[in-house]
């Protein structure tokens, strides 16, 4: 299994008319040949697919890439607590390269934040 590191940063929003390079993701997950969630690469080694939360002020969060047969792709922080997963918006549509947009529903606040593709490369 080819692993992706995917590299989102915070968009343009009100908040941060310029975006924030602070606030984002690093995930390892499987890409198939046309840049979506490999599920099948990703069902042989789950535990491999890992998500880092980072945003500015606060201490960066280690999580796994899951997925919930009904809700889709999220980032599970703490497999205990089904209430810290971030669920990404239909991601399993999504094609990841750069330059595009993800959006991700916070756990912490319950909103929905949109974040931009700055690198895809294969994961070392």
């Amino acid at each position: 299994m080819t692993l992706y590191h995917i590299h989102l940063v915070m968009a343009r929003n009100k908040e941060f008319p310029e975006g924030n390079v602070r606030r984002g993701y690093d995930i390892h997950a499987p890409l198939d040949a046309e840049g979506h969630l490999d599920k099948a690469a990703w069902e042989k080694s789950p535990s491999s697919c890992t998500v880092v939360r980072f945003w500015d002020g606060e201490r960066s969060e280690l999580g796994y890439l899951v997925h919930h047969p009904k809700g889709g792709w999220a980032f599970d922080y703490d497999p205990t607590d089904e209430g810290d997963d971030e669920a990404g918006y239909r991601l399993s549509n999504h094609i990841f390269k750069t330059g595009e947009y993800i959006s991700v529903r916070d756990h912490g606040e319950d909103e929905l934040h949109t974040f931009v593709i700055s690198s895809v490369t294969k994961a070392e």
